[in-house]
């Protein structure tokens, strides 16, 4: 696949049903919905199918693009693809990660907003492409588009002595905020690139979009009620899109963590958004610690808090987020990555997200032009030059060009940047419960009764529940045994389903110094017993499964002997 350029949804659909013929017994291309204007939203399911069937594993949902500009995150997603399919059976992590777990990988949830980011004329929508709050424009104003024809949205300024704008003296194509007291230079307004509806010669709103609705504000997480006035819709998941989304997701309940990927920041960001650190479980903080360092050590990309370290200076609660619908509401480990940061390409560092672009230094906008000039040859800002505006009249155009430089990584940079991630999801995935035979054993107790042990253990780093959150939420039942007989073999006594307990992983393993060791030296182990009346040869089929740890299956002979799973 062509990792250095974005795919429209013609292109997309043909990319991912190549990959499923060409890898059929690896991949499936399923369609989870269809958009609000018909456009099909794609699933890759990644498996090993000879292993297994996907909802018989634990799993990793992997998704991009529901913001409509943010195309680098469905690159990230087909990058994946790409890399885990044609790692397989070369690559050992990878290989192990299609054979004993699944990946639902859905690389564009708003194909409608894509398709209008990458149309000509360029439209820079938000998200989805609904007409909301109101069904028609209701007010006059600034709307930003593509006005001289280029390809580009950029910026225009307007000479003005009471301009809020003036030149760097030092590097003039550099526009700085004018000093509070200074008079008498030179000054500009500055606009988005745009045309004017209702122009009265002196005032400039900028119009609300039209398209007001962001789908990642549209999930059903725990602070976004009905009516509650916002971009994120009339009620929760009342958009096909993220309806799509939320059915799929809460319809395999083996899905134990989420990734979503966006741009821009490089960082990864752990939920909540509308409530601090404090409020999440200490053993969940403590583990969303730990795979953030695991994944700044793979890709680079520091961990924060989105409540903490990822609201703009309003402060403003968000909410409705995937993320924090995966992990309040459904107890999995989710996160959503921000991809790509042109700051630190141009060597600013200790910068505040999002607060930066409400005010910093001219030293960071001298760093950016030469990083823009050097590894960019000089495409990301654009030199202001003249143009006659049908409304303004003499004007320039000119300045960063955002959709290039910040909205996403430029084409050649762009494979570099999603080449960050495999190695995390690999990893992400693998820490993931898994349920494996330990033992099972027939042992004949009378003429024709036999005690039936089965012995199952989770050999994953996560527990089976995966979080506290989930199991405050009683979300996922514990570990279920199930024995099956052909007649004249029966069951004895009791009944042939035994609901057993929720298993440990390695997670809360302690130092050797803990003054609190654990409870059990076997929490990760459960053992299930039957009683069964039969002939000696008979055969029974014993089965183990939990919603987040996955299926084991064992058929057992009544006859002396057992079966033990791997050493």
């Amino acid at each position: 696949m062509d990792h250095d350029r974005f795919y429209d949804h013609v292109e997309l659909s043909a990319a991912l049903r190549n990959l499923a013929e060409r890898f059929s017994g690896l991949v499936e291309c399923r369609s989870i919905g269809r958009s609000l204007e018909g456009r099909d939203i794609w699933m890759m399911a990644l498996t090993n199918r000879a292993t297994g069937p996907d909802d018989e594993k634990p799993a990793l949902w992997v998704s991009g693009n529901v913001h409509a500009t943010e195309l680098a995150a469905s690159t990230a997603c087909l990058y994946l693809l790409d890399t885990l399919l044609h790692a397989y059976g070369k690559d050992r992590e990878a290989t192990r990660v299609v054979d004993t777990r699944a990946l639902y990988v859905c690389p564009r949830i708003n194909p409608d907003g894509a398709e209008l980011a990458l149309r000509a004329p360029r439209q820079l929508i938000r998200s989805s492409t609904r007409l909301y709050p109101f069904p028609a424009d209701r007010a006059n104003g600034l709307v930003a588009c593509d006005v001289d024809g280029d390809g580009r949205e950029l910026l225009m300024r307007a000479p003005d002595p009471h301009g809020a704008w003036k030149p760097l003296p030092q590097e003039p194509r550099l526009l700085v905020p004018r000093d509070p007291t200074e008079t008498g230079g030179r000054y500009f307004r500055i606009l988005p690139e745009g045309l004017l509806e209702g122009y009265d010669g002196f005032e400039i709103p900028n119009k609300p979009h039209a398209q007001g609705l962001d789908l990642n504000r549209n999930y059903p997480a725990a602070g976004r009620k009905e009516g509650m006035p916002s971009d994120g819709g009339p009620f929760p998941a009342s958009e096909p899109e993220t309806r799509a989304v939320v059915d799929f997701i809460a319809a395999h309940p083996n899905i134990i963590s989420g990734i979503d990927f966006h741009t821009f920041s490089g960082v990864l960001l752990h939920p909540y958004s509308d409530r601090p650190d404090d409020e999440i479980p200490a053993e969940d903080l403590r583990l969303y610690h730990l795979l953030g360092r695991k994944g700044t050590e793979l890709t680079g990309y520091p961990m924060a808090s989105t409540f903490h370290d990822f609201r703009d200076g309003s402060k403003q609660n968000i909410t409705g987020a995937l993320d924090d619908w995966l992990f309040g509401e459904r107890g999995c480990f989710a996160w959503t990555v921000e991809i790509w940061s042109p700051l630190r390409e141009a060597g600013i560092t200790n910068y505040d997200y999002l607060d930066w672009f409400r005010e910093h230094s001219v030293e960071d906008d001298l760093k950016l032009l030469a990083w823009s000039d050097d590894v960019l040859a000089r495409r990301g800002y654009v030199d202001w030059y003249p143009f006659e505006h049908p409304q303004l009249g003499r004007i320039e155009i000119g300045g960063w060009d955002r959709f290039l430089v910040f909205g996403n990584p430029p084409p050649d940079l762009l494979c570099r940047e999603v080449a960050r991630f495999p190695n995390w999801i690999i990893w992400h995935a693998l820490v993931s419960p898994k349920l494996e035979l330990h033992s099972a054993a027939a042992e004949q107790v009378g003429a024709d009764l036999w005690k039936i042990v089965l012995v199952v253990q989770n050999t994953g780093f996560l527990p089976t529940h995966v979080s506290r959150t989930a199991l405050d939420r009683q979300f996922a039942r514990g570990v279920v045994g199930l024995i099956e007989t052909m007649p004249p073999t029966r069951l004895a006594t009791g009944s042939p389903q035994i609901v057993g307990p929720q298993l440990e992983g390695r997670s809360g393993t302690q130092s050797l110094l803990s003054l609190r060791p654990p409870e059990s030296a076997t929490q990760d182990r459960v053992k299930f017993e039957w009683w069964v009346q039969g002939k000696p040869g008979a055969d029974v089929n014993l089965t183990a499964r939990h919603d987040r740890a996955g299926v084991l299956r064992v058929t057992l002979r009544l006859e002396r002997g057992s079966i033990r799973g791997d050493p």
